[in-house]
């Protein structure tokens, strides 16, 4: 079940889908969708330990989401015009875009720091091989 979750994962923009493009990359894509549900697992861990909120979540969405289960799960329905604030969000689809974008920023903004983390290992593993005798321990 959390190899589905991590599917439905790397679908969608933001951090967890660059991730799996970087690991797939590299080992495939069924490697790649065991990375990504080890990482959710990992994150639901220190989500429940540190009662916190997902950081890239897309609020509209996840309010839809909760009021749909509400009514899975047998609350009344809310007759009239009002609704609720976050969950309308998700019928608008300005709103919706604005959310999506902010997903592609956090996507875009994990590949910057892989790329500059990256390049800084690269360059240490460069200067080792530049300067063996630095490198070497004397007895």
């Amino acid at each position: 079940m959390l190899v589905e979750a991590a599917w439905a994962a790397a679908k969608a923009p933001g951090p967890l889908h660059a991730f799996f493009v970087r690991i797939r990359a590299k080992r495939g894509h069924q490697v790649a969708a065991v990375a990504v549900a080890r990482k959710l697992a990992v994150l639901v861990w220190h989500m429940l330990t540190k009662q916190a909120d997902y950081q890239w979540a897309r609020p509209s969405l996840v309010a839809h989401k909760i009021r749909a289960v509400d009514l899975l799960a047998g609350k009344p329905q809310k007759k009239g015009n009002k609704s609720g604030p976050a969950a309308y969000a998700y019928n608008v689809k300005k709103l919706r875009d604005q959310e999506m974008r902010f997903a592609e920023q956090a996507q875009k903004g994990y590949e910057r720091f892989v790329d500059t983390w990256r390049h800084t290992r690269l360059m240490k593993k460069a200067r080792g091989r530049l300067n063996p005798a630095g490198s070497s321990k004397v007895v």
